[in-house]
């Protein structure tokens, strides 16, 4: 873990609220000066700790406004089938998130689609390209909170 103090604190709160803050409007709001917060964040990059600055989008305004997470049972528990279904998830662009999981199911992929057909193209398409042992999907009705704010009260 990275020595983190209370400015770099700040910085990062700030910086994931609004990423396109100008480094004098971040200084200010941190208690810096330009070129010192600008070393601080160009320190905070170079370790990793801040990994990209995006924006961020409303993929109903997109017309993507299908969220489904799919419950993955894997069809082999080796090397070879992780890799082939880590390949396949990682070129599906309406995949968002693959997670390895411990309890029933092997694997969470959450994915941004259309609609029920746009899930089905992809659902097929997953499945053309890795032997699944089971696969069930959960569509979300109504998001309740989606944060990309990392908490940094404990660090």
């Amino acid at each position: 873990m990275n020595n983190i103090d209370d400015i770099d604190r700040r910085i990062l709160t700030e910086l994931q609220r609004d990423a396109t803050l100008a480094l004098d409007a971040l200084g200010e709001r941190v208690g810096l000066s330009r070129n010192a917060c600008w070393r601080r964040v160009k320190a905070l990059e170079a370790s990793g700790v801040i990994r990209a600055r995006v924006a961020l989008l409303d993929p109903a305004k997109l017309g993507l406004g299908l969220t489904v997470f799919l419950q993955i049972r894997a069809a082999r528990h080796d090397a070879e089938w992780l890799e082939q279904f880590a390949r396949a998830t990682r070129a599906l662009p309406e995949v968002q998130g693959v997670y390895r999981m411990s309890g029933d199911l092997d694997y969470l992929i959450r994915a941004q689609v259309a609609d029920m057909a746009d899930y089905d193209r992809l659902y097929q398409t997953l499945i053309a390209r890795v032997p699944m042992g089971d696969v069930s999907a959960s569509f979300v009705m109504q998001e309740i909170k989606h944060s990309t704010e990392i908490p940094l009260t404990h660090v």
